[in-house]
């Protein structure tokens, strides 16, 4: 099939390369003059790192680096991502600084795509642009009055110098890992830096007491079956017995100890509810620096509020919190999440697509219900992005390639609406439309290689349990679907 791809970060490259290794031709359109993604130059600020450690944050068949750090900077994912593109043959295929204006599906099958160039027919369309498409920036009440002062508002991906806040007093709002790079940085230069939270979110330590790397707490299947999935087997079950005794009291333990060693309580900065919470898609690492700089002075954290209006004293611009303070304030960085767009597909397809709430109604994540010729890429938000994508990739090319068949529209229809409701009610509405797969990312691997009929061995599974999950396990599942369709893999 001739296939095009729109976007060129984790997913849409791997996409590119399952794909091509199935035996398909390929296009990726990138909007962007590099891959990357939300790691592109033009879209990371200073300071990022990666959330996972390196050894998770990968492809199956190309490791980190062994040079690079734990947490690798954004440069250095960039790097890795056109390293991988060159030693897979994908930089031919690639179409950079390349916006696709309009993707529309034809009357005899598969879809139109237009851009500058003009308009290509392909038989078949993947959308791997990931969930964080447009930075939301708040409406914010009397902003024009703001800028009149001299005031000006960004969103964290706009941020790219210091030189943009230094010796000026500086609001972040938000609470996300976005949020706290961005603080820490900043306190740097600015002449005060405040944090305006909605809510308090709980941060994990990068290593526990000092000595534990919390790989070995969050990014294993026990500590992802701490969390109650819609339905609980094997060693769940015990985890889940008694009302989830045992899973609570882990999760407990892990609160308090966070709690200690961040120093909450005393900061004041504890967040509401319990450590458990953070099955909402809510977990974020503690950015080194941040509580620290807390403790110091150098950071002050208005928590539970948020900024009502812009406000002119002594002819100098102010921020009015909900609490009722007043922030001096010369620059706003939104850290306060994306807006899922999908600009070029026409609203008549964006109707079939979505639901009346407008959550996606894809089947495992990746299928549309009732869009031929379509599919998504990568489009959660899971714990091992980089794996997740590339088995949606390889879910992509068993359906194409004939090895599984769909269930009936029905069937599907029905799935995917238990799935939202259990979704929506388990994160109290914040499932990112519909795409939040966190802290369940193993299982949904699971599901997408289950319709495969391919996975990793039991012994692999089991290890899993107690040691992170390692992208390199899953390398031959590539090669061994090709072999199943006649297709000899590069």
């Amino acid at each position: 099939m001739k296939i095009a791809i729109v976007g060129a970060g984790f997913a849409g490259l791997s996409t590119a390369k399952v794909l091509r290794q199935l035996g398909h031709d390929v296009i990726v359109y990138e909007k962007t003059l590099d891959v990357g993604g939300v790691w592109s130059a033009s879209r990371r600020y200073p300071g990022l790192k990666t959330q996972n450690n390196k050894g998770t944050y990968a492809l199956s068949d190309q490791p980190m680096p062994k040079g690079y750090p734990e947490w690798p900077s954004g440069e250095q994912v960039q790097s890795y991502l056109t390293t991988y593109a060159e030693r897979f043959g994908l930089t031919p295929y690639l179409r950079l600084g390349t916006e696709v204006e309009l993707a529309h599906p034809t009357d005899g099958g598969g879809w139109d795509v237009t851009t500058a160039s003009g308009t290509e027919h392909y038989d078949h369309l993947v959308l791997a642009s990931g969930i964080f498409s447009r930075p939301f920036i708040p409406p914010f009440e009397n902003l024009d009055l703001f800028e009149k002062l001299g005031g000006e508002v960004m969103a964290a991906s706009d941020w790219h110098s210091l030189d943009q806040v230094r010796d000026k007093h500086t609001v972040v709002v938000g609470y996300g890992k976005s949020a706290c790079d961005i603080t820490v940085e900043i306190s740097k230069v600015a002449a005060s830096t405040t944090v305006v939270a909605r809510e308090l979110l709980w941060k994990m330590p990068r290593k526990v007491k000092g000595v534990l790397n919390y790989k070995y707490l969050m990014l294993t299947r026990l500590g992802e079956g701490l969390f109650r999935y819609r339905s609980v087997a094997g060693p769940e079950r015990l985890l889940h017995a008694r009302d989830s005794a045992m899973a609570n009291g882990m999760l407990g333990s892990v609160e308090k100890v966070t709690t200690k060693q961040l120093n909450l309580d005393d900061l004041g900065l504890v967040p509401e509810g319990t450590f458990k919470d953070i099955a909402r898609s809510t977990v974020s690492l503690a950015t080194e620096g941040f509580f620290e700089g807390v403790a110091e002075g150098r950071i002050d954290v208005q928590r539970d509020t948020v900024i009502e209006r812009f406000v002119e004293q002594d002819g100098k611009p102010f921020a009015e919190l909900s609490n009722g303070r007043m922030i001096p304030v010369d620059v706003v960085v939104a850290a306060t999440g994306w807006t899922q767009d999908l600009p070029f597909l026409p609203q008549e397809v964006m109707d079939k697509l979505t639901d009346e709430n407008g959550d996606y109604l894809l089947y495992r994540q990746i299928h549309p219900i009732y869009l031929p010729d379509l599919s998504f890429a990568g489009y959660n938000s899971s714990f091992f992005s980089p794996l997740s994508a590339e088995v949606s990739a390889i879910w992509i090319g068993s359906m194409l390639g004939g090895n599984h068949t769909l269930p009936s529209t029905t069937q599907m229809h029905v799935a995917v609406r238990d799935r939202l409701t259990w979704m929506r009610e388990r994160t109290q509405g914040q499932h990112a439309r519909g795409t939040n797969i966190i802290p369940f990312s193993v299982h949904n691997i699971d599901e997408v290689l289950s319709d495969v009929g391919l996975n990793v061995g039991p012994l692999t599974r089991a290890r899993q349990w107690l040691l992170p999950i390692n992208p390199s396990n899953y390398r031959k599942i590539t090669p061994r679907l090709a072999r199943r369709l006649g297709v000899k893999a590069s």
